[in-house]
């Protein structure tokens, strides 16, 4: 539920708040601290889920139905269209990635071929939001299993990873102090998510709702995608 409201805290910076302004800058960080755990724990359901098939079927399946509700919420923020435009793919698509990657260390023996695979699962998600650091993280959060120091180095090189690739180098962000407390807070947020999910999540799926928790996830990143996407074109 966290991962959702800070999710949401960032889309609703992204699609309304100047970006220049402090508010929005935090909200933005905050929002970065949803995607790790997402990554997180779609290497964990990969091993424990009762169907890898059911499974890529459904990030399939709200990948594209998550689509539209993307383009319109973010068309004028990330390519200055009041109406709707291509905007990338979604973060759906970037699990299904994601879940590629693992699929791929899993199922395919041939080093060569598993490498091309992953170097095209990697090139695919440049398209894609996340890209890139996504498959990364998962591909680590794989490997780590439940061993936490892994998993604690696997947060840290994927914040490293997040900032070397989405810090803004060409903007001027003023003296080098702010340049550096800039990237310190886009860190943050996936930095948090190692704490919150190495201090707090004990491992153990609850029982109790699992599958209206799991359902709500599914549906909520459409859904309040589509109501941010026509409030922009309402008040637009």
């Amino acid at each position: 539920m966290l991962a959702m409201v800070t999710m949401l805290l960032n889309h609703i910076a992204n699609v309304f708040l100047e970006p220049s302004r402090l508010l929005s800058i935090i909200l933005i960080d905050i929002g970065y601290f949803t995607a790790p755990v997402m990554c997180c724990f779609l290497a964990e359901g990969y091993q424990y889920t009762r169907s890898k098939k059911r499974y890529a079927a459904r990030l399939a399946l709200f990948s594209v139905v998550s689509e539209i509700p993307y383009c319109l919420a973010f068309s004028e923020m990330m390519n200055g269209v009041r109406g709707i435009s291509f905007c990338g793919m979604n973060m759906m698509f970037t699990l299904l990635l994601c879940f590629g990657v693992l699929a791929a260390e899993e199922t395919i023996y041939d080093l060569p071929l598993r490498r091309m695979c992953m170097a095209v699962l990697l090139f695919l998600s440049l398209f894609s939001d996340w890209a890139v650091t996504a498959p990364i993280l998962t591909f680590l959060f794989g490997k780590a299993g439940k061993d936490r120091r892994k998993t604690a180095l696997a947060f840290g090189i994927g914040a490293g990873v997040f900032v070397l690739l989405n810090y803004p180098w060409q903007s001027d962000l003023g003296t080098l102090p702010e340049r550096l407390l800039y990237g310190a807070g886009m860190t943050a947020g996936p930095l948090m998510a190692g704490v919150v999910i190495l201090r707090l999540y004990n491992g153990k799926k609850m029982e109790k709702g699992k599958a209206f928790s799991k359902w709500f996830f599914y549906l909520f990143y459409p859904v309040h995608l589509l109501i941010l996407g026509l409030i922009r074109l309402a008040v637009s």
